[in-house]
């Protein structure tokens, strides 16, 4: 950190902020130069809070200049991290795509879901057991005995199962039912009492962006769950909420590139939940493969007129089978496999 103090500042406003340097467990270097001066701190400055310092007298203002997220940087991790669910790898060469419908309904429904998952060529299926929706008096989900359904549809493929937490006293029936990656859903990112719970489990999470979070806060998000001690972490960039009605979300395609400088960890993009319609998903999916995503959490129902949840951007079972087809050739142009 740098504490840029004013012109004219006196010896005594310097000490100052050198002692609270120093009690912070940090040394201080003092650089006075002919319009300023300015100190900086010496050591973990992640101890250090610009706050601490912007009170004072004679500071003009005070900045970090290394990154607060320590874990997930690139910095403290060169090579990019590969997560292993339940024998499949995400990160690495090989592409995944996470398909299965936008809830759980029926374990008919459940069951022909898992088939054609299996049959596209996925290796993951999602579902969602409890549905965070915008209105209350919409369908929110079969809860515990849709997690039943689920386990019992994937598992007869040996699909490994995603589905989202959306709260924490529900964590120990989540690890009792054998989910094999917890979603945490966008309204939910800075949710940071569920983060700190999912941070002492070693189950894989996928951290859904924000609906107006920066990359930044994104990534602290992830440095609360990495803190706890659990570091299998994927991002996963579904839209951000702008003034356009023409579709659901933007698909913030650029922070596929941004998040691979900053993090070692893998990056997923959910085009459903960005474009809202099913036609626009093959666009947005290909694009994100394109731009170097490690997978997609793509919404796919047996039958999507019939959904009971987002059934506008459900693709049907021969829809995820031709675009499976088609990022297919796009990964191989890229050295990757889907």
């Amino acid at each position: 950190m740098i504490i840029i103090m004013d012109r004219g500042v006196t010896e005594e406003q310097i000490g100052n902020v050198v002692s609270r340097i120093r009690d912070s467990g940090l040394d201080a270097n003092v650089s006075r130069g002919t319009e300023r001066t300015v100190i900086g701190a010496i050591g973990d400055e992640r101890k250090l809070d610009p706050e601490m310092f912007n009170s004072l007298s004679g500071v003009e203002y005070a900045m970090h200049i290394v990154k607060q997220y320590k874990i997930v940087s690139r910095e403290s991790h060169a090579a990019d991290t590969v997560i292993d669910i339940s024998g499949v790898p995400l990160g690495g060469k090989q592409i995944q795509v996470i398909a299965g419908p936008c809830s759980v309904e029926t374990q008919e429904q459940m069951d022909v879901a898992a088939k054609h998952v299996l049959d596209a060529g996925c290796r993951l299926m999602r579902g969602g057991a409890f549905k965070p929706r915008t209105s209350p008096y919409a369908f929110q989900g079969k809860g515990v005995e849709g997690l039943d359904m689920f386990e019992k549809a994937a598992g007869r493929h040996g699909l490994p199962i995603v589905t989202e937490l959306m709260d924490v006293r529900m964590l120990d029936t989540f690890l009792e039912r054998g989910v094999d990656v917890i979603q945490i859903g966008t309204r939910n990112m800075q949710n940071f009492d569920l983060l700190k719970e999912v941070g002492k489990v070693s189950t894989p999470v996928i951290l859904k962006r924000g609906m107006s979070a920066t990359v930044s806060e994104w990534l602290m998000s992830a440095e609360y769950i990495a803190a706890g001690g659990n570091h299998n972490i994927i991002f996963c960039e579904r839209g951000v909420r702008t003034f356009e009605n023409a579709y659901r979300n933007m698909l913030d395609v650029t922070a596929i590139p941004v998040l691979k400088k900053e993090t070692h960890l893998p990056v997923i993009i959910d085009p459903s939940h960005a474009g809202g319609k099913a036609w626009m998903v093959p666009a947005l999916s290909r694009a994100a493969i394109a731009a170097g995503a490690d997978g997609l959490l793509v919404e796919m129902h047996p039958n999507p007129c019939e959904a009971w949840c987002d059934a506008d951007q459900a693709l049907n079972p021969q829809e995820l089978k031709d675009l499976m087809g088609v990022l297919g050739q796009i990964a191989q142009a890229l050295g990757r496999e889907i």
